[in-house]
């Protein structure tokens, strides 16, 4: 796995971490991580990337690993924001055109690539991503884990409350050791999930947590009330193909998002399954990164 993480100064001062690996002189891949997450190495991803032909480039959002806090001045965080800032990272690395996947909750933000730069993003997947808390006719926890229910129930309090719900009750799953991960989930995990949870998944799995916990919870509390809020673009303007990817067994993400999502997003391809996970999906990489790059017109 060669793969390089590096730090990227921002135009407002903030630094920006970001790591690139794959396929150096493939296809640009710019992969959003999901929540909590920070740009960890994983053999599995780098290896898809490259059996696709693809160069994987995925970034830390702000107030995760060594990426800057967005500052209070800067406004309420928004899925869009984290656009500009790969932008900024497109713009340093020469990257002109790109496909574009998010896992869970960066799953809006390859939507909002996608919507934001339609002249450069050629097609988009979300993969177990969340649907807007707003959507029409969603219920949008419904058949969410308890866990999950608290934690955006807390964020929709306001950060303030959110911070102080994190501090108490989500620390320990980011500082959890992988043997202790499947614990610390608690009802997050599906038997499903469990089974996908083997130790090379599971030691990525805490370390991206730990990373995204570097700086406390200010990553995850922005994160969170990024998910709550309006995201900060039209779901109805996107005209690059995308794909929806999502499993029945997923408590993290329910089933009936990516089922909002397959009706709502403009001439998506809809990928819905019965027998998977929120975790279980990620073994379908090479199958997921193979309808991207078709639908993108790359073979």
């Amino acid at each position: 796995m060669d793969t390089l993480t590096d730090t990227l100064t921002l135009a407002d001062g903030r630094t920006l971490e970001h790591l690139t690996g794959g396929d150096p002189d493939g296809f640009p891949w710019l992969y959003h991580s999901g929540s909590p997450s920070a740009a960890v190495a994983y053999a599995p991803v780098d290896e898809a990337a490259r059996r696709a032909g693809l160069r994987l480039i995925t970034f830390s959002r702000a107030g995760y690993g060594g990426s800057s806090p967005r500052r209070p001045e800067q406004g309420p965080p928004r899925m869009a924001d984290d656009v500009a800032d790969a932008v900024e990272l497109l713009e340093h690395l020469g990257v002109d055109e790109l496909v574009t996947l998010g896992w869970s909750g960066g799953g809006p933000r390859a939507l909002a690539t996608a919507a934001l730069l339609p002249g450069r993003c050629r097609a988009a997947a979300t993969l177990a991503g969340v649907a807007p808390h707003d959507g029409a006719g969603l219920d949008w926890s419904a058949g969410m884990a308890p866990e999950n229910v608290a934690e955006y129930t807390a964020a929709a309090a306001g950060p303030e409350a959110y911070a102080a719900y994190l501090e108490r009750e989500f620390l320990p799953v980011l500082q959890a050791s992988p043997a202790d991960l499947t614990e610390a989930m608690g009802g997050l995990l599906t038997p499903v999930d469990q089974a996908a949870l083997d130790d090379t998944y599971a030691e990525w799995l805490a370390e991206t947590f730990r990373r995204a916990g570097a700086q406390g919870v200010v990553g995850v509390r922005d994160d969170g009330l990024a998910c709550v809020a309006p995201w900060g673009f039209d779901l109805a303007s996107i005209t690059v193909p995308v794909a929806v990817w999502q499993g029945r067994e997923d408590a993290m993400v329910p089933y009936s998002h990516g089922a909002w999502l397959a009706e709502h997003v403009p001439g998506a391809r809809a990928h819905l399954f019965d027998d998977e996970g929120h975790l279980s999906l990620v073994a379908r990489l090479d199958e997921v990164l193979a309808d991207l790059t078709g639908l993108a017109g790359l073979r």
